[in-house]
């Protein structure tokens, strides 16, 4: 009789299989009720690649590439595989390194040192890519010792990554293959190459773009959409970090370890004042029409500091700003939209005034008293209680929300009369040149350590809302960016080294049976790779302290 172990479906069915299996052969024998293809696997709670095994009873739930954990795989496999064809294509050497930036549109922008970026380059790396997936190559994993990857990153010539992991205090380390190249990954790989059909290379600026399918339609290589002023934005950024030396997670420990930390929070505060000032100054040039500031972005960007701080900067020039929330705008809360599900959708413009909103603007703008309302969310009304405004020569409106770059909110507004400003953490640090930090971890750890401090939300609650809080940015935010006047980044380099102190006690608050276990697992692993710094040091007007606490503004 064969040795059997138990399985348990997410719909609650058992089923028997043999002990010892492989989660890729039973994957085939659920691939039929995927609309994608499965690439990763849970069992019981934990991420598993699929050339795992079962060998114990468990709870089993794959995931294709719409799910959350299954597109990151397949993002990262790809990643891997270009740059295996890159370095088939250019050999190995000191002086050739593949740089993986920032995500741009659907892709991720990335450099090479070394060597011309060219079409026919791109074309050429393109179909060794093309040519590996149709080989189906396995993406193999070994385990060694920490001192024996950092031999291997060194005689890889990998510098970023004997760097990082000199300040690993791991054991072991997992190193995955594909034929004779080897590297290292913070996540899980698909099986093979024959998985990756779905991506391109296109030339953009200095470098170029690997563009990939979009989870909701992972048959078909999503559109590239020229994002020219957030690109230039993180450029800029990028830019900044390599004339510091402090482009990677391992450059920052560096500093960290040498003392120079406090150097370094001083020189990232002031470039952000100075671009503050700088935006102040702008406005200031056609300030007898720039009457309404807008400034929107997604969550857990700083927007609140970064209103006070261009405030100050708009005061030193002689002006007089009044803040307004458009949240002040809500209608009621019997008239609120609700969603495909029947709750209450916050999130959407219609669960605005905007009649009203326009109406108020344009008389504050011709120079009549307007009773502000404020909206009473206890009660889910919006009230009068008596605060008139009225501006004069020097005064102009500061207006918060999150639809402040969409023009259907100031349809009634010239647009002479407006200066749009998009805010959002751009975080320019990369685990190492081949890993990536997406802005989206930098926002979560803010707002995870914000809504347990002030908003009595706990790390679980939070994580299980982002999910709901990133499709409301996909619709209402990040379309609209581009029309910005000028583009903020809040992110600070040394900020994940401060947030890590307050983020993993929360985290790991999170038990192991929850499902945002998972999340909380993959951010600790990641705030692992950071030294640890103090908040002490951080000025009292920095946007880190709207999170941490101790902020002036407060």
């Amino acid at each position: 009789m064969r040795n059997l172990v138990e399985i348990i479906l997410p719909d609650g069915r058992k089923r028997h299989v043999e002990k010892g299996i492989s989660l890729l052969e039973l994957s085939k024998k659920y691939q039929k009720d995927f609309k994608a293809p499965i690439v990763l696997a849970l069992t019981n709670n934990k991420l598993k690649e699929l050339r795992s095994h079962v060998n114990e009873d468990c709870k089993l739930e794959f995931l294709d590439l719409t799910s959350r954990d299954g597109y990151r795989t397949y993002l990262r496999s790809v990643s891997f595989l270009m740059i295996k064809s890159i370095y088939d294509i250019l050999g190995r050497g000191p002086s050739t390194k593949v740089i993986i930036h920032h995500s741009l549109s659907r892709g991720f922008y990335c450099e090479l040192k070394g060597h011309e970026v060219t079409e026919e380059f791109l074309n050429e790396v393109k179909n060794r890519m093309d040519e590996l997936v149709k080989k189906d190559v396995p993406f193999l994993k070994r385990t060694v010792s920490l001192n024996k990857a950092i031999k291997t990153f060194d005689e890889n010539f990998m510098e970023d990554k004997v760097r990082l992991f000199n300040y690993r205090r791991v054991s072991n380390v997992n190193l995955y293959k594909i034929e004779d190249f080897e590297d290292y990954f913070y996540g899980y790989m698909v099986p093979s190459t024959g998985y990756l059909n779905n991506y391109d290379l296109l030339k953009y600026e200095d470098g170029f773009i690997l563009q990939f399918q979009s989870r909701n339609k992972p048959t078909d290589i999503a559109p590239f959409h020229n994002q020219q002023k957030l690109f230039k934005t993180l450029k800029e950024s990028s830019d900044w970090g390599e004339i510091m030396d402090v482009e990677t997670v391992g450059a920052l420990n560096n500093k960290i370890s040498e003392g120079k930390i406090n150097e370094l929070i001083l020189i990232a505060e002031a470039l952000q004042e100075k671009k503050i000032a700088a935006i102040a100054d702008t406005i200031m040039k056609d300030i007898d029409n720039k009457k309404i500031i807008f400034i929107a972005g997604p969550s857990s960007s700083g927007k609140t500091t970064f209103a006070h701080r261009l405030s100050i900067q708009l005061r030193a020039n002689g002006l007089k700003p009044h803040p307004i929330s458009v949240d002040n705008y809500f209608v009621n809360r019997e008239d609120t939209p609700r969603d495909k599900n029947g709750n209450y959708d916050f999130e959407c413009l219609e669960a605005l005034d905007i009649k009203q909103f326009n109406t108020d603007m344009m008389n504050l703008l011709n120079g009549q008293p307007v009773e502000m309302p404020e909206f009473n969310f206890k009660v889910g009304k919006r009230e009068y209680n008596g605060r008139v405004l009225q501006l004069e020569k020097n005064d102009l409106l500061v207006v918060e929300g999150i639809h402040c770059l969409n023009d259907k909110l100031s349809v009634g507004i010239p647009r002479d009369n407006m200066f749009k400003i998009y805010i959002s953490a751009l975080t320019q640090l990369n685990i190492d040149n081949h890993n990536r930090i997406p802005t989206t971890d930098a926002r979560l750890l803010r707002r995870i350590i914000r809504d347990n401090t002030y908003r009595g939300t706990n790390a679980e609650k939070t994580i299980a809302m982002w999910p709901s809080v990133r499709k409301g940015e996909e619709l209402y935010i990040f379309p609209y960016q581009e029309k910005a006047d000028v583009m903020f980044n809040s992110a600070l380099v040394y900020e994940l080294a401060v947030l890590k102190q307050y983020a993993e006690p929360l985290l790991f608050s999170i038990s192991k049976d929850k499902p945002e276990y998972i999340e909380a697992k993959r951010l600790i692993k990641f705030l692992d790779y950071f030294l640890g710094v103090s908040s002490e040091k951080i000025p009292r007007n920095s946007l880190i302290r709207e999170f941490v606490g101790g902020s002036c503004f407060r």
